[in-house]
């Protein structure tokens, strides 16, 4: 999708938010960052348009969605707090409909399930590892993939192994049926999100993605 100027940011204060935010500003973006907690937020520029707010509350989205032409979402599940990647979805959604804004991408983990996967024994074995040891976790995110589906956005839900923050660079592996790898560098996710925004390769899709 060409046209794209301005990107909206969900979990950018995060560690492989980061590295998003790092990289969109390299290729010339300019970004709406939605953070709870400004004051901890350490890169600066003047293509960063900060709002504070929580990704649960609707009227935040809206702030945050506002002129922008894409959204991308690599927030995390907080400790002890309630769920976030449902809610998070069901607001950008609404207003990426009221926004007419169509590009959504959103990172996941291996343990997200799609009628499509062909998922080998190391990707079920952490599959099943994460709906055993985070239940509430895991019903939430997979919720998410089901907003997407029945969503009229042209999203992309990119789904990752172990994530090393690194800046090493190494060539990524994709693959729509099972993963490929054991880990991913935050450079690497940070890269394919910002590129498949552009290029649109996956779209309605889940791609697995990892490190050669």
């Amino acid at each position: 999708m060409k046209n794209i100027y301005k990107v909206a940011v969900l979990g950018g204060g995060g560690r492989t938010g980061n590295f998003l935010v790092n990289q969109l500003l390299k290729k010339g973006f300019s970004i709406k960052l939605l953070l709870r907690n400004p004051e901890n937020f350490t890169i600066q520029s003047s293509k960063i348009e900060i709002i504070k707010g929580d990704a649960i509350d609707k009227e935040a989205i809206v702030l945050l969605l506002k002129d922008c032409q894409a959204v991308i979402s690599t927030i995390g599940q907080r400790p002890g707090e309630p769920m976030v990647a449902s809610q998070a979805t069901k607001n950008v959604l609404q207003v990426m409909s009221e926004f007419k804004i169509k590009r959504y991408l959103v990172l996941a983990g291996l343990n997200i399930d799609t009628p499509f996967d062909k998922k080998g024994p190391k990707t079920v074995l952490a599959t099943d590892w994460m709906k055993t040891s985070f239940p509430e976790i895991q019903k939430d995110r997979q919720l998410t993939y089901d907003l997407l589906v029945s969503s009229t956005v042209n999203w992309t839900m990119v789904r990752v192994p172990f994530i090393e923050f690194t800046d090493e660079a190494s060539e990524v592996k994709i693959n729509l049926l099972d993963c490929d790898g054991d880990r991913i560098s935050a450079l690497g996710i940070a890269d394919f999100l910002i590129e498949e925004m552009i290029e649109e390769r996956f779209i309605n899709q889940s791609p697995f993605i990892s490190a050669i």
